[in-house]
């Protein structure tokens, strides 16, 4: 019953993992071709990836230094496969019972890969025991690649929540970078108000039918929509009525400007109708395509929540990771590239980030001259050091193979409690929903 299920909901789940991805979300142009299987052994990989940008050119060079340093003999074959595409041959092949056409190694995004571990546990190779030390990388983020104690991938992009601001803009209304650091959503919103009085614009914007905002704050918390077996946690769930009574007060004064699609949310920036953006780092392509406000930009943490136990100013949205599929003939061989490279290599995250921009989580690499670089479009702060920083400090929470659907259900939940709705009455509703996908 639950295999039949996922082949429902996955069309869903692709749209909404790619929306919450930024630049690891594959082009339009990115090709498909790639029908073979893994290697047949020796010292070859095939990986399967997309994006021409971003994601391959990381992989390339992991082949390089790789071949390099370690392996003079070593092949890298990489196959450019849209996201979906790759969940959609992982699925066909597992329906099937023959995984002999999937790669050695597969990019999958984070929350997508919870859905398809518990549907298809068969389908990848424990990596817990492989030699690759996990203690380097933000336990937030490697709680996506763990299942029931134990390893699936090596986290690559990092989706540590950074918040944007127009400095320029902070300046007219009084304040500095300084003044949005370390602060709670009451002083966060206090801000706002004043911001929005002196410059008429919103401080932040947001899709009202994908709560990516709400999903934030709970993470900043280590609370979650799940309960710790993933079954969805919607009534009396005190985080989230927190979470959604700040949605609520920011709407109302003004501080948030809800818009129901992608291309709002990135012209509401562009455009300059909001003073910044709370988001994953990838966010940063999108702002620094403004190239006349270079120099006018500045990160810091997110704001907290005020009432809610382990509140901190730090969260997650986004990112994929590195599996080893139960197609691979060369586990040995797998193992040992991804712990000398994505998993062991200063060197790799030091060389893709000038061309790609890809911020990883591997600890370490936040040590090197690359990452404590200034950077002149964000004030010369060393964003990316500072980046790597957050994510280490980001609080793990409770997910689910349902992930999208019940954030899907919640995001519904909440517009219908903007208008006017009963909260208690829409929020068991809601429940009710959620719990259809667990039957």
């Amino acid at each position: 019953m639950k295999r039949k299920l996922l082949s429902v909901l996955l069309a869903g789940t692709m749209v909404l993992s790619l929306a919450a991805c930024g630049s690891s979300g594959g082009s339009d142009d990115a090709s498909s071709e790639g029908e073979g299987g893994g290697s047949e052994g020796g010292d070859k990989l095939v990986v399967w990836t997309w994006d021409p940008a971003f994601n391959i050119p990381a992989i390339e060079e992991a082949g390089k230094i790789y071949k390099e340093t370690v392996n003079d003999k070593f092949e890298l074959e990489v196959v450019e496969t849209l996201s979906d595409d790759c969940e959609t041959k992982l699925q066909t092949c597992a329906e099937s019972g023959d995984f002999g056409t999937m790669p050695d190694i597969v990019l999958m995004q984070d929350n997508s890969f919870q859905k398809f571990v518990s549907f298809y546990p068969e389908a990848f190779t424990d990596l817990t025991d492989s030699g690759i030390n996990f203690d380097d990388f933000a336990e937030g983020k490697l709680a996506y690649s763990t299942v029931d104690g134990k390893n699936y991938g090596v986290p690559f992009d990092n989706g540590a929540v950074i918040s944007c601001y127009r400095t320029d803009i902070l300046e007219q209304a009084g304040y500095t970078i300084d003044d949005l650091t370390d602060i709670d959503w009451n002083k966060f919103i206090e801000i706002g108000k004043v911001v929005k009085e002196k410059t008429g614009k919103f401080m932040l914007s947001g899709q009202a039918n994908s709560q990516d905002i709400i999903m934030m704050m709970l993470q900043s918390a280590g609370a979650s929509l799940f309960n710790e077996d993933g079954t969805p946690n919607l009534v009396g769930n005190d985080a989230l009525n927190e979470c959604i009574d700040i949605y609520q007060t920011m709407v109302k004064e003004g501080v948030f400007y809800e818009v129901n699609e992608w291309d709002e949310y990135v012209s509401s920036i562009t455009n300059e109708q909001c003073a910044g953006t709370i988001n994953g780092n990838w966010i940063t392509a999108t702002v620094m395509g403004m190239k006349e406000t270079s120099g006018m930009w500045a990160i810091t943490n997110m704001p907290k929540l005020v009432e809610t136990e382990g509140a901190t100013n730090y969260s997650n949205n986004g990112g994929s990771s590195w599996y080893v599929t139960s197609n691979c003939k060369n586990t040995d061989l797998a193992f040992d590239f991804l712990a000398k490279t994505f998993a062991g290599s200063v060197d790799l995250y030091a060389n893709i980030l000038p061309t790609t921009g890809a911020i990883g989580t591997y600890g370490p690499a936040a040590e090197s001259d690359a990452y404590q670089e200034p950077q002149e479009f964000w004030s010369d702060q060393p964003i990316f050091a500072t980046i790597v920083e957050f994510a280490e400090k980001t609080p793990s929470n409770n997910t689910s193979a349902y992930y999208y659907d019940v954030r899907e259900v919640v995001s519904t939940a909440i517009q219908d409690i903007m208008t006017g709705g009963d909260r208690d009455t829409i929020l068991e509703q809601a429940q009710a929903d959620a719990e259809f996908y667990y039957q």
